[in-house]
Order: C-alpha cells, then structure tokens, then sequence
C-alpha cells in the first residue's frame, strides 16, 4: 500500500490492485498436454505398410503416391460422409466402434456401388472434451476397418471445442478416395429395358432415421425395453431375438467385399445403395431419362425392426419407404441372363438377395408395384 502527502498535507492511501485472473488455454477447456498424449496413441494406431503412404502421421498433410498398378486408365473416386444422429444414441450407449464403422461402411458402399475400391480414408471428430478412451478408440476402429477393407487411414482432424460442444459430445465425419478403372465405372448408363432388378438385404436400418427412431424413443421410452423377434415383440428376454437398442444400433452392412468380385462382370449395370430417400429416391439415380423400375414392394423381406417402428410410432408405408432402406439396403441392376449367377455369388459372401423387379419404358423413376407385407 503506497503511502504519502497529497496537496493539501493529508495523508493519501492507495488500495493495492487487484491482479486479474490468470487465463490459460487448460482453463478454458483446451489441455494441450493431454491431446498430445492422446495422439501419440492414435499415431499409433494408423501405422501403414503401405508403400504409397510417404509420410508418417503428424505432417501438415498426407501425402499418398499415385501409383495404380494394373490401371490402364484410372479414375479417382471422392467422397465424404458421416453417420447423421445416429452417433448421439451410439455415444450415448457405448458403440464408439459400432459408429465408426457405421460411417466407414456408409462411405465404403458409396463408391462401391460405382465399381469402385477404397484406396485411403480421413477422419473428422469434433468434441466438446477430448475423452483420450472413446477417441483413441474410435482412431483405432477406424484404422483397423480401413485395413480389413484394403485401403489406408491416413491422418485427418482432430478438434476439441469446448464450449461449441458439450462434454462427451461427438460430430465424426471421413472421406475416401477410390479408385476404378474407366471403363469398369459402373454409373446406371448401360441399364436397358428387361434388366432385372434385384434388392440385396439390409441387416436394419444402417445410418438413416434416426430422427424418427429418437423421436419414438422420447415419446414411448418403454420401446427400448421390447425384444425384437421375427414374428412379434415381447419384453420377455428368455424368447430370443434382439433388444430394440441392439437391432437399432446394429453396424451398418458393409457390402463392399460381396459386391467387389462382380465389378468386372459385363452384365452388372447398375447399382444403388439405399440411404436417406429410401429405394425410390436412390435407385432413380442411376436410370436412364427413357427408363423406369417397376419394383414390387409384395416380394420385399420386411425386417421386424420395421414392423416395430411402424406400429409403435403408427408411421405411413409411405413415410416408411421414404425414411428407411425397409430391409434392402443395396439394389443391383443387371442383365436377365446374369441375375442368377450374382444371386449365386451373393449368397455365397452371406447376403441375402432377391430379384424384385425389372427395368421398364418410363422417364427415370421407379415405381411402385404390389403393397408391402407387414
């Protein structure tokens, strides 16, 4: 405290200041330290023998040779995705690896369905607190899918943003590139009048309609307590099947090792994976301008799931079809004469499929013959 004569002969006293706050990066929510530590462990996990991969994990960038042997023309294939509200349930229950591989398998059968093959994939996780558990986790998962899978998962972002997200909260979001020789893209535009449509099965609702299904759970939460069976639901867990949570938050299909061998196969012209829109609003994308698809809903395999959802939230067939896959999340366009031999193959790698329709004169939509079967 200072201490002196003021002008008059007072005695003046100064009040000792106050010192503001001290501010740190850690006290706003960032902890450098420990993001560091948790990078590390993700490096880690994303090591490659791949020979194309130049640089290892902690560059600016990544940077990946173009080296394409066998391709005599390559085509490189891009796209980005992420697996929608599907993550908050999936965080919120513990599937950190069954949501990493939703959005991989989402991105894989993207291209797949273009005669494409994943060559490297980059990752996006947004958080409000960097959980060193659940992102190493989810870094490892992907990493090992990618593996599995052919391709490389060769860096992306990791960002925590305390503040714009709360604890314990997770936006994910990657992007692959394939590749696919020109004259192997498979892009609908050989589809002719005759060909036969034949739907591939889903194993439930993969990355779309969780809004609806979220919707449901806060309006009827006993939902979440039913086991889901091929003929009913019960609460009774001693009668088989699956609980609602399982079969909701079941990973995605990943079609692309069943489908991949066929990529050479003249007679396969199209294909379309089932997302948001559902089969009418995704298989239109890869007919012609004269074409249409007449697809019998009769000959359809509705999963219980399905049948759960309608009843409990009383949702139109037409919401239904328009909202989720209804039990064919992959729909291929192929030649009569060949339509036996890929359901053969098919079969082979575990899917189920079934010829459901064929190709017919129209101007680029897919009608709707027959009702469902509930």
């Amino acid at each position: 405290m200072g201490e002196g004569l003021g002008e008059r002969g007072k005695t003046r006293y100064t009040l000792p200041m106050k010192k503001p706050p001290q501010l740190s990066y850690k006290e706003a929510g960032v902890d450098i330290d420990a993001a560091n530590a948790t990078k590390k462990e993700m490096a880690n996990a994303m090591q490659s023998d791949d020979p194309r991969v130049m640089n290892k994990v902690g560059a600016f960038a990544s940077l990946f040779e173009a080296s394409f042997p066998g391709y005599k023309h390559p085509v490189l294939v891009f796209k980005t995705e992420e697996p929608g509200s599907k993550q908050l349930l999936s965080i919120k229950h513990g599937k950190v690896r069954e949501i990493c591989e939703d959005m991989l398998h989402h991105l894989f059968n993207d291209i797949a369905v273009m005669g494409a093959v994943p060559l490297t994939v980059q990752d996006l996780i947004v958080c409000g607190k960097m959980e060193r558990d659940v992102v190493s986790t989810m870094v490892k998962s992907m990493a090992e899918i990618c593996r599995k899978n052919g391709c490389t998962l060769t860096g992306g972002e990791t960002s925590e943003q305390p503040g714009t997200l709360a604890a314990g909260t997770y936006v994910l979001g990657s992007s692959v590139v394939g590749i696919v020789e020109k004259s192997g893209i498979i892009d609908g535009s050989k589809i002719k009048k005759g060909d036969r449509v034949i739907a591939v099965a889903s194993n439930g609702l993969h990355t779309n309609g969780y809004s609806l299904v979220r919707r449901l759970m806060e309006e009827k939460p006993e939902i979440v307590k039913e086991t889901i069976n091929d003929g009913a639901t019960s609460v009774a867990t001693d009668r088989g099947g699956e609980s609602f949570l399982d079969a909701i938050l079941k990973p995605h299909t990943n079609y692309l090792p069943g489908i991949r061998d066929l990529f050479d196969l003249p007679e396969l012209h199209g294909m379309a994976h089932i997302t948001g829109g559902g089969i009418a609003e995704n298989l239109d994308r890869v007919l012609p301008a004269d074409l249409d698809a007449a697809f019998d809903l009769s000959a359809l395999r509705i999963l219980p799931i399905f049948r759960v959802i309608r009843e409990a939230g009383n949702v139109s067939d037409a919401d239904m079809l328009r909202t989720f896959n209804m039990g064919a999340g992959l729909v291929m366009v192929a030649d009569p004469k060949s339509a036996q031999l890929i359901r053969s193959h098919l079969d082979g790698k575990g899917l189920e499929s079934a010829v459901i329709g064929e190709i017919v004169d129209g101007k680029k939509n897919v009608r709707f013959t027959g009702n469902l079967v509930w």
